[in-house]
């Protein structure tokens, strides 16, 4: 009978990510980003000394990235997210590497993994968020996100430029790998893996494709689409054509980095804005917001390359 006590089994169970562990993969991911984000649009312009071509090479490689981003969901559910998380981290470590090539075939290469490694983070880590953040902690949370990712991607671009034209052209990439190495060393160390006791049984996957039928039938998934897409449209033109206007027009490289990290210095102005928001109401604030975006972009082409520093300036207002 002694032989056969049977012993308590004890479940080890891990602390619930809280969200300083998100804010700070999300900040170091940013960073990883932002630091090239103003490099690789003028060291493209370098290589192809034409706004045109940079435009198709950015709109051929962005629509290929699109493609397999929307894949990407198909992908968590064959393989534990996990690893689509260290495969997106692992991208943006390749890009990097193929941008260092200093080619246009690498140029190419590297955005496509750059395009898919954001992808595969973005999407882990909301799961992973929702998840692990309940409902009404998730407004404080995404707070903390959005403050470091504030402070990254207003650093990060003048810096990467500022060691590009200081240093080399290696140098920014080597210090983003870096930050991408340190990335997945803390996502592996805080353990945000899947827990095989809280899987589904077998299921069909989801088609993400399936779904769009779905969602453009309810016109307030298109409005909130349409307001995304825009916002979008605008910040990535604001982050390719700002350096290459700075560029272009003689101010030099380091006034490209600097027009960006200023431009996302301004992302603390959703501060005010929200409290806008909730005062006037949601509708009448993302119209009138939208109206003087419109005004600032007319005003910035018009200002154009004869202006350059005016341009710059409407597009810091936009």
């Amino acid at each position: 009978m002694i032989n056969q006590v049977r012993h308590p089994i004890w479940i080890s169970t891990a602390k619930r990510p809280t969200a300083r562990v998100f804010a700070i993969l999300f900040g170091i991911e940013s960073m990883a980003r932002a630091i090239i984000t103003s490099v690789v649009p003028i060291q493209t312009y370098d290589l192809l000394q034409s706004e045109r071509s940079v435009s198709i090479l950015y709109t051929c490689m962005s629509m290929l990235g699109l493609m397999v981003t929307l894949s990407i969901p198909l992908l968590i559910v064959r393989i534990p997210r996990r690893w689509v998380y260290t495969a997106g981290a692992t991208s943006l470590i390749l890009g990097c590497c193929a941008f260092a090539l200093d080619t246009v075939p690498g140029q190419a290469a590297g955005l496509f993994l750059r395009t898919f490694g954001a992808g595969a983070l973005s999407i882990t880590l909301s799961l992973y968020i929702m998840d692990h953040i309940k409902k009404g902690e998730l407004v404080r949370a995404e707070s903390v996100r959005m403050a470091t990712a504030t402070f990254a991607w207003t650093a990060g671009p003048f810096l990467g430029v500022f060691l590009y034209s200081t240093i080399g052209m290696i140098a920014p990439f080597l210090l983003s790998i870096g930050f991408s190495l340190l990335l997945l060393t803390l996502f592996w160390y805080f353990r945000l893996s899947d827990n095989p006791a809280l899987q589904k049984g077998p299921s069909r996957a989801a088609n993400p494709i399936a779904n769009v039928r779905r969602f453009v039938a309810q016109p307030r998934l298109r409005l909130a689409w349409l307001i995304a897409f825009s916002r979008s449209c605008y910040w990535s033109t604001f982050f390719v054509y700002g350096p290459i206007l700075m560029v272009a027009t003689g101010q030099g490289k380091l006034a490209g980095g600097l027009l960006v990290s200023l431009g996302n210095l301004f992302l603390l102005g959703s501060i005010l804005w929200g409290k806008v928001g909730m005062a006037k109401g949601l509708m009448r604030t993302i119209s009138g917001v939208f109206i003087l975006l419109a005004i600032a972009l007319a005003g910035a082409g018009l200002a154009g390359e004869k202006f350059p520093m005016i341009a710059a300036l409407m597009l810091l207002a936009g």
